[in-house]
């Protein structure tokens, strides 16, 4: 994969390409292709969507970002705005207009305030492991989460880390996780800014086609859809069998299938 990179060194404003840390954004497939922007969950990088870019990189310009607080971008502390900034410039280094951008987990909710703070620019929204609203009586379950990133051992932690995914999951798909690290302190750091966040009221404020994918076993996420989807507009939904909230791990080829899908079925 081609890579440039992104975002500042003392606030959230894009600078010149020349200027940002290497490797923070990956660039793969036809430069004149359709553009599908990747927005990673907690602890991972960018390296998390491989399995299911290189299924996609034929026909469309698949850009895969680290979020601040992760990989390239680990010494920059993680907000809400700084993460949705982070995708405007990735758009901006592709000379992008519009893109279809995809999320899992952490990176649905900033793909979610991205649509909101910039509809125009956000042709498709692809969902994944994000609907249950962080605020309210799930809040507490955020912030347990949070915490309990935050105080495991980072050691011990990581070498877990490592054992599920190559125990999990085929070298092809665990191997770039792996060797990209881990970055718990900065998912957790992350996770600790969505409670009290109304994620319901940006996708309304989109208003835009969406996707939704969750994995029948993510019980937390699958079960929460319904409610969370109640009067958003233009919601299609795919729920991938035998799958958990890892699903564009679990299932790439389904995964990157639905997305094509999604894609081929937008308006110019």
């Amino acid at each position: 994969m081609s890579a440039t990179a992104l975002l500042t060194a003392s606030d959230t404003r894009p600078r010149p390409r020349d200027q940002m840390p290497a490797g923070a954004v990956e660039a793969v497939g036809p430069l004149d292709g359709p553009v599908i922007v990747f927005i990673h969950g907690t602890r991972v990088t960018k390296s998390s969507w491989r399995a299911v870019i290189d299924r996609l990189a034929d026909r469309y310009r698949c850009v895969a970002i680290d979020l601040p607080g992760h990989g390239a971008l680990a010494d920059r502390p993680f907000s809400l705005d700084a993460a949705v900034e982070t995708v405007d410039a990735a758009l901006d280094v592709e000379a992008a207009d519009r893109a279809v951008v995809v999320g899992l987990s952490l990176g649905g909710y900033v793909a979610t305030a991205v649509a909101a703070r910039s509809p125009d620019r956000v042709r498709g929204l692809v969902l994944a492991g994000s609907t249950a609203e962080p605020s309210g009586p799930a809040a507490a379950a955020f912030r347990l989460f949070a915490w309990a990133l935050g105080a495991a051992p980072q050691r011990p932690f990581d070498a877990l880390n490592t054992w599920f995914f190559r125990f999990r999951y085929p070298p092809e798909i665990a191997e770039p996780i792996v060797a990209a690290g881990y970055w718990s302190r900065g998912g957790a750091a992350a996770v600790r800014t969505l409670p009290g966040t109304r994620f319901r009221d940006r996708l309304l404020a989109y208003g835009g086609p969406i996707l939704v994918i969750n994995g029948d076993l993510d019980l937390v996420f699958r079960l929460g859809e319904r409610a969370f989807l109640r009067d958003v507009p233009n919601v299609s939904r795919r729920i991938l069998r035998w799958t958990t909230h890892l699903s564009p791990l679990d299932r790439p080829a389904l995964f990157a299938a639905a997305v094509r899908r999604f894609v081929e079925r937008l308006p110019g």
